[in-house]
């Protein structure tokens, strides 16, 4: 099966984050995909919560990849292949999940537990003097449901 690469140099500004979505959404809908589809959600979010932590963490540009599984036709029982998004950046530091925990205002710190989440695999690998994280999103993904915890039960009450 081949795969198209394309990547987006993404400067050291949390501004670029938005820009890095832009362009997704973009890439997706040139690829094919609905960028209204549940798995265009998924991909999106996932780029965001990894480009933020690139710009955020290291203050360096870094460097987002989509890798973008092409079809096939003589591989008609073949499952397909999920996308993956890649984005390298200037730090060597391992990423941690940090996983929510008693407070629940916190407004930042859990976009890696997003990740495990969201993704069939996720992971990290040293590259030259920085790092390169990586995960994969099956064309089956959908979106967190962000109320699937609620007990609406306790709350009627």
């Amino acid at each position: 099966m081949q795969v198209l690469q394309v990547q987006l140099a993404v400067q050291a500004d949390p501004a670029e984050v938005g820009r890095a979505r832009r362009w997704v959404r973009s890439r997706l809908l040139n690829h094919g995909v609905d960028p209204d589809a549940p798995m265009a959600e998924t991909v999106v979010l996932v780029v965001s919560e990894l480009v933020t932590n690139a710009v955020v963490h290291t203050g360096c540009p870094a460097v987002l990849r989509l890798c973008l599984p092409m079809a096939d036709d003589s591989a008609q029982d073949a499952p397909a292949r999920p996308l993956r998004v890649e984005v390298a950046d200037a730090s060597r530091a391992a990423p941690t999940p940090r996983h929510a925990g008693a407070d629940e205002d916190a407004t930042n710190g859990r976009g890696l537990e997003l990740v495990e989440l969201l993704c069939e695999r996720w992971g990290w690998y040293p590259e030259g003097p920085g790092k390169r994280v990586w995960c994969e999103i099956g064309s089956d993904a959908r979106p967190a449901d962000p109320l699937a915890d609620v007990d609406w039960a306790a709350l009627a009450q």
